[in-house]
């Protein structure tokens, strides 16, 4: 018989900075670093983080890469709509994670973001000291992560806006070979010179089943990946709402029409953080004392005006503006500053809803963003697990970009690819 090993709390300030040294993770090492504080107290096989709060990576995950590789968000939508209504943890459970069923214990976080751990070893019954250790920790990392995302650093930016496009088309590309495989077998299914008619319904029943499901995958990641652009504006308005109440600011709202396209989740996120550094930057001057946000789509670009009305002597050079600029550039969109003298200053910022196409060579590989990135770190001679470690993904990812590297490069070995990789000119 295996008996439950007894939790090993940390000391309290242990405890703290412990937590300290997760939330001041970055958004790709947070799920590491909350795995490895979590180790001593409850031993897990693998730690899912779901939160629609990051767009570009829904899930951050660490731990057993049976688990972390094949996680669905559809699972985790399950196991979410399960969860005690109460807000309760759920307790060594059994649901389908990874495509097979696991024992689970799962924790809901005020913002609504999910913490799972796979095959945990709990004392039996639970430590209350554990089970508040872990809770009160989960609240305090899922709030670290609304945060950071919120920041929207640069960096971010560009990591979420480059896995937002390889997951919409690994998505699409997913649904259109199934609903296709699944339309076909109707088809047959439907067909009146089939044999026996109850199995033929029976049949027809799962098969319309499976694509109700998979319609729903769909639709699951196009909320996760996508704000309607009215609703990311009432979220600007409330972000700076503090400013208005307490700042003594006239912030004036140039509502923008209803309808039209969603803004990208990384767009969303990155105007909203650009749109409050840019406040910031212009109160910062004095004698401002109303500013006008504006936001507007043309279909292709959202639209970002800015206006104050302070000395009208501020530059695109500003050390307060600099930092703006990073933000747009990191979204490949442009920034023009204007200024009159007397009558204030005002930001233009245009941000493309559509990510750049893949990068592609002068030899023409057609390479993803995300390939890129592998093939230069096998060019220097990195391994798989260094790869994984630097790109924040797993070694089963990084073999399977490798074995699509040597196919697109017409590589045989490890060796050869990074051979040509080293012979290209340029990026």
């Amino acid at each position: 018989m295996t008996l439950a090993l007894p939790p090993r709390l940390p000391s309290p300030n242990d405890q703290l900075d412990s937590i300290r040294s997760v939330v001041s993770s970055s958004l790709l090492g947070i799920a590491p670093a909350f795995r490895s504080m979590l180790m001593p107290a409850v031993p897990h096989g693998a730690l899912v983080i779901f939160t629609e709060d990051c767009t570009g990576r829904p899930q951050k995950k660490a731990g057993d890469p049976a688990v972390i590789d094949r996680v669905t968000i559809a699972e985790l939508d399950d196991i979410r709509a399960s969860m005690n209504a109460d807000g309760s943890p759920m307790w060594n459970e059994t649901r389908v994670i990874g495509g097979i069923e696991r024992p689970i214990s799962a924790w809901l976080a005020a913002t609504g973001a999910l913490l799972v751990l796979t095959d945990p070893v709990l004392p039996n019954p639970m430590h209350d000291d554990t089970s508040a250790m872990v809770s009160s920790s989960w609240e305090l990392v899922a709030l670290s992560i609304r945060q950071q995302v919120a920041a929207a650093t640069p960096a971010y930016l560009v990591d979420s806006r480059s896995e937002s496009t390889e997951r919409s088309r690994v998505i699409a590309e997913l649904t259109e070979v199934h609903a296709t495989t699944l339309e076909s077998m109707l088809a047959v299914l439907r067909s009146r010179n089939t044999g026996d008619l109850a199995a033929r319904q029976a049949a027809s029943e799962l098969a319309a089943s499976a694509m109700v499901r998979l319609r729903a995958v769909s639709d699951r990641d196009r909320v996760l990946s996508e704000e309607p652009v009215a609703s990311a504006f009432e979220r600007l308005r409330s972000d700076l709402n503090p400013l208005i109440r307490f700042g003594a600011l006239d912030v004036q709202f140039v509502e923008p029409p209803v309808g039209g396209r969603a803004l990208p989740g990384e767009v969303a996120h990155g105007a909203r953080a650009i749109v409050r550094g840019a406040v910031l930057a212009l109160i910062e001057q004095p004698s401002v004392q109303r500013v006008r946000v504006q936001w507007n789509c043309d279909g292709r670009n959202l639209l970002i005006n800015i206006r104050d009305d302070g000395p009208g002597d501020l530059t695109a050079d500003d050390r307060t503006v600099t930092p703006l600029a990073a933000r747009i550039v990191a979204l490949d969109g442009s920034l023009r500053v204007d200024a009159t003298a007397g009558w204030g200053s005002e930001l233009a910022v245009v941000i493309p809803l559509d990510a750049p196409a893949s990068v592609i060579g002068d030899s023409g590989w057609g390479l993803s963003a995300r390939e890129w990135s592998v093939l230069e770190l096998v060019a220097t001679g990195a391994r798989n697990r260094a790869i994984a470690a630097s790109l924040s993904i797993s070694e089963s990812t990084v073999k399977f970009h490798v074995t699509r590297l040597l196919r697109k490069l017409g590589a045989s070995t490890r060796a050869e690819m990074a051979a040509i990789a080293r012979s290209e000119p340029h990026r």
